[in-house]
């Protein structure tokens, strides 16, 4: 469920079928198919006869400074999903659990304040504690995947890209290539190695208003009883356009500290070089 306070009871986050999700991906001529759900791994149910899905899942961690980061780990089991929940409000069990049973993990939409605040401490620990980076979401904007694509580079991180699709329209807009990869392990061990190559659309403000949209009128043919909060469709393009603008500060403000940082820190290693 949607989780806005006014609309958590009677709107979800997606209306998206797990299997239309599949079919439209073979369309547009994916490889391999998998979804990761807030939270959640419902699509399992409709796609585990797939031999080309395999299931991940996007965990709402709460790291040590009590800031919250959307982890995606990929290629898991029902049993890990439980695991992952349970231990998704402790960030050093949750990464140690997720080393010790070898699963390839990466830090989402670093530069986006979509789950809240950001410290300098935060993007330390994405440097050190997380094999990936997300650096090609298919809904933020072009600035902030830019910066999580520099800061892949700068601290040798893996790369993956994803559409973040919460309306059909989206689905399979922003995907991850592993060049030369035949297969489910072969694609994922390129990926842990960084041989993923991200491919397709940022985000714009544009887009996000269709799709919100587009999960408004959803929300009414499963829920005509909240067709009084679709009176207030009128103010949709104003609110996501107040949020792009946010957005976009958040990214180039939390960019400008985060390039201070690394440039302080090169030069307090060089001083030490020197020294030694």
């Amino acid at each position: 469920m949607c989780t806005i306070p006014l609309l958590r009871k009677v709107c979800r986050e997606s209306y998206n079928r797990p299997l239309e999700v599949y079919e439209k991906l073979k369309r547009l001529g994916m490889d391999l198919v998998t979804i990761t759900d807030h939270d959640s791994i419902d699509a399992v149910e409709e796609l585990r006869s797939r031999p080309d899905f395999f299931l991940s899942e996007e965990v709402t961690c709460t790291l040590p400074g009590g800031n919250q980061l959307h982890v995606g780990v990929y290629d898991i089991t029902e049993r890990d999903h439980i695991e992952l929940q349970r231990r998704r409000h402790d960030f050093e069990s949750l990464s140690a659990w997720l080393i010790d049973n070898d699963l390839f993990f990466s830090a989402n939409h670093v530069f986006s304040s979509l789950t809240g605040r950001r410290s300098m401490e935060d993007f330390h620990l994405m440097e050190t504690a997380f094999p990936a980076l997300e650096t090609r979401n298919g809904h933020m904007l072009a600035s902030a995947n830019a910066n999580a694509a520099w800061m892949a580079d700068f601290t040798a991180r893996a790369e993956v890209g994803g559409s973040d699709a919460h309306a059909m329209a989206s689905v399979g807009c922003a995907w991850t290539v592993v060049p030369g990869a035949r297969d489910r392990q072969e694609y994922l061990r390129g990926l842990r190695r960084g041989m993923g190559r991200v491919r397709g659309e940022t985000g714009s403000y544009g887009k996000l208003t269709r799709d919100v949209l587009a999960i408004g009128r959803q929300m009414l043919r499963e829920n005509p009883a909240a067709l009084p909060i679709a009176a207030l469709a009128w103010m949709v393009p104003l609110i996501l356009l107040h949020n792009s603008v946010r957005e976009a500060v958040f990214a180039r403000w939390w960019m400008a500290r985060y390039r201070q940082s690394c440039s302080m820190r090169s030069v307090a290693a060089r001083i030490a070089e020197v020294s030694v």
